[in-house]
């Protein structure tokens, strides 16, 4: 693949001197841009010891370039770590010259680097100098500005557009790396494939400040790689040209357009297909191609076997090429065609296949291990962030659907009725007033839970029909029937005292060992405001046998028993008599045997 570059610089239309530098070595395949700062004595010294340094070590350690295999993911780590190495020495010996005089002190540069070896690109970068990648028709930018605006802006504290008229705009320039401030820095790297027809664009902020992407990819289209740098600096300084303008571009070009095309197709489809995953939907062009180097991609045949059902989960598949056909248990249950992906779980669980996945129809397939993906979690954490986001939103949509279905289904199979109707009906009367109608479940509802009112447990009666284990839906009860029975619906209702129910009851008096506490409700004179109805006859708390009533006495109940005295004997307490259990011998119909 033929390389063709050019590239050029400009003091623009505000500065005294040029800090930029540029450094271009044919040999090596080497591209360098820097950005220098510190003053006018400083800033073009650190970017020129900057890309020289750079190519001096790169230089002496090019024996690697011998061994690198373009097939062996660890030749693509090797190299970009020799470019860390790289920029990490420079850094030092930029640092030290600032140390060593005084007047240079806390001079600094940007730094963005290109380095092609047969069809792979490897950058490294620092600072916020750029280089963008014009793929297809559409501008690539390739690295991340080290800087405040766009550190806030990624946190979310301000928009582009709003940074020139906030508080931070003073600080527009300010740096949270560069190269030689400090002994040493961070150093971001990528590596990713080189198509014929890719245009790279290496610059300074003092130009992309000025462009929009349209202008990026309008520029780098024209047919004369002369002509391009040109080109876009006199549009940077048409526009202000308030910084120093830099720029340097590297065109690849193929020698068989057929299969070049074919080559930059399959690429395209690669990360298309990448993207279309929901794990990985919201990444940036960089980090998909992050993603991808840590990708195997593999030819498969009608036939083969991808997993089995109950082996361990320890991948993600995404289908690029051909079919493959999920069974479980020996039934067919799916076909994922060119797109689809299986697996996304197993990148963070360790649970088994639940389905056996085998190609129907031969094509390519690329996979992503959990230990891979473990890794660039670790070693990236802005995107991890975005990954672990995204998991989250998969698993709680997820989980949302399974409940939905979860509660349709056992609506559907009556595990779950609804009750709202059946506790209440509504009945609409000819003058359209709605009254409440108590129902079944109501009834049964009010009749099986006993109500506590003023210290009285009130129970319901037990009748044939509740003993028989059903109730009679002609039982149900008024509240004007409820009014004296054994059921209370009023709070302000007091507990009515025992009526005797015998013929010849005795006078009841109180135990001189009760205990003085004990609840009013026992005596008979409880309460002076006592329902008459339920009141005993005055002779009946005369001398003498009780007489007769004149009408049948009304069921009794059964009051709490009063506070025992644990000093004292213990009160007797009074029992109502069980609806199971035949009356003794010699009782009455009406109430207990005396």
């Amino acid at each position: 693949m033929e390389i063709n570059y050019w590239a050029g610089t400009d003091i623009g239309r505000k500065r005294s001197n040029n800090e930029d530098n540029f450094l271009i070595d044919k040999q090596l395949r080497l591209f360098v841009v820097a950005d220098g700062m510190g003053g006018h004595a400083s800033g073009d010294i650190a970017s020129a010891m900057a890309v020289y340094g750079i190519r001096d070590v790169i230089f002496a350690e090019r024996d690697i370039f011998e061994s690198y295999d373009d097939a062996d993911p660890r030749s693509h780590v090797e190299v970009c770590t020799l470019l860390e190495y790289a920029v990490h020495s420079t850094c030092a010996t930029i640092h030290g010259k600032a140390r060593a005089e005084p007047e240079k002190r806390g001079m600094g540069t940007t730094l963005v680097v290109l380095l092609v070896i047969g069809a792979r690109g490897f950058i490294a970068y620092v600072g916020d100098s750029r280089i963008y990648l014009l793929r297809g028709g559409i501008v690539y930018q390739l690295t991340e500005d080290h800087s405040l605006k766009n550190e806030l802006i990624r946190m979310g504290k301000i928009t582009a557009d709003e940074f020139e008229d906030s508080p931070y705009a003073s600080l527009k320039n300010a740096m949270t790396r560069a190269v030689g401030v400090y002994e040493s820095v961070e150093v971001d790297t990528l590596d990713f494939d080189i198509i014929p027809g890719d245009t790279f664009l290496l610059c300074s902020d003092g130009l992309y400040e000025y462009l929009e992407d349209d202008d990026i990819a309008n520029t780098l289209a024209l047919p004369d790689v002369k002509e391009i740098p040109g080109a876009l600096i006199d549009v940077a300084n048409t526009r202000g040209g308030k910084d120093n303008i830099t720029a340097l571009v590297v065109q690849a070009v193929g020698d068989d357009i057929d299969v070049d095309n074919d080559r930059a197709a399959e690429l395209n489809l690669t990360l298309d297909t990448l993207k279309a995953v929901p794990i990985f939907a919201d990444l940036s062009y960089q980090q998909l191609v992050r993603i991808l180097n840590l990708a195997t991609q593999r030819p498969v045949i009608a036939g083969e076997l991808l997993f089995s059902e109950g082996d361990d989960g320890d991948e993600l598949h995404v289908v690029l090429r051909g079919k493959v056909e999920l069974t479980r248990d020996g039934v067919a249950i799916a076909t994922l065609e060119s797109g689809a992906h299986l697996g996304e779980m197993s990148l963070v669980d360790t649970s088994r296949r639940s389905a056996t996945a085998t190609v129907v129809e031969s094509g390519k397939i690329l996979a992503i291990s959990r230990s891979d993906f473990y890794e660039i979690v670790r070693r990236e954490p802005r995107l991890a962030v975005k990954l672990l986001w995204s998991l989250l939103a998969i698993l709680t949509g997820r989980l949302r659907k399974t409940t939905a279905d979860l509660a349709d289904a056992k609506t559907a199979t009556g595990l779950v009725p609804d009750l709202t109707d059946d506790l209440t009906d509504e009945e609409i009367s000819d003058d359209g007033t709605r009254s409440a109608i108590p129902t079944r479940t109501a009834r049964k509802l009010r009749e099986t839970d006993g109500a506590l009112r003023g210290g009285t447990v009130i129970a319901p009666m037990p009748t044939p029909d509740s003993r028989a284990g059903d109730l009679d839906p002609s039982a149900a009860m008024t509240r004007d029937d409820m009014k004296g029975s054994e059921v209370l619906d009023d709070d302000s209702m007091p507990p009515t005292p025992i009526a005797p129910s015998s013929k010849t009851a005795p006078k009841q008096t109180a135990s001189p060992s009760a205990s003085p506490s004990a609840s009013p409700s026992a005596s008979p004179s409880a309460s002076p405001s006592a329902s008459p109805s339920a009141s005993p006859s005055p002779d009946a708390s005369s001398k003498g046998p009780d007489k007769p009533p004149t009408k049948p006495p009304k069921p009794a109940r059964t009051p709490l028993p009063p506070t025992p005295d644990p000093t004292g004997p213990q009160p007797k307490a009074a029992s109502a008599p069980s609806p199971e259990a035949p009356a003794p011998e010699g009782a009455d119909d009406g109430g207990p045997a005396q």
